[in-house]
């Protein structure tokens, strides 16, 4: 199996284990690190993961995935939060942050920057605008390399 066939499968798995629940699959990443395989599944709820989440979302997942055989090489199975500067994956990502203070890096430079941070006033089908300070940018996706919410200290 491919690398894209083992997380839509191991997508579907997690889906079915998290129903009824208030967890929320983030994503799934299966990597090769030097010699070892990872499979790694970030998951979320409202309030934020413990250690105990985690723990029971692996404790069930190897179980499935042991009966399944899905994947046959030798691998290590990682089960986590995506933390709170996650970077934005789904449409719910930036719905959720809508107001907040974002940080998009982009592939390349947007009128000299190669970063653009501020309030996320908006998402569209294509883009996103950010208000820095009075001014309004819109960036398309496709420019966007990276977005995610920026924890300012205090």
């Amino acid at each position: 199996m491919n690398k894209k066939s083992i997380e839509e499968s191991v997508q579907k798995i997690v889906d079915e284990i998290m129903h009824g629940t208030d967890f929320e699959l983030v994503d799934i990443e299966y990597v090769k690190e030097g010699p070892f395989k990872y499979l790694r599944v970030f998951i979320d709820k409202t309030g934020g993961i413990t250690v105990d989440d985690t723990a029971d979302v692996s404790r069930l997942l190897n179980k499935k995935l042991d009966v399944v055989d899905l994947i046959k090489e030798q691998y290590f199975l990682e089960v986590s939060s995506p933390g709170i500067e996650r970077p934005f994956k789904t449409d719910a990502d930036y719905q959720k942050n809508i107001g907040e203070t974002v940080e998009a890096r982009l592939f390349k430079p947007l009128d000299g920057k190669k970063a653009v941070k501020g309030k996320l006033i908006e998402k569209k089908d294509d883009s996103v605008v950010i208000q820095e300070g009075e001014e309004l940018i819109t960036i398309e996706i496709k420019d966007v390399s990276k977005i995610n919410k920026v924890i300012e200290d205090f």
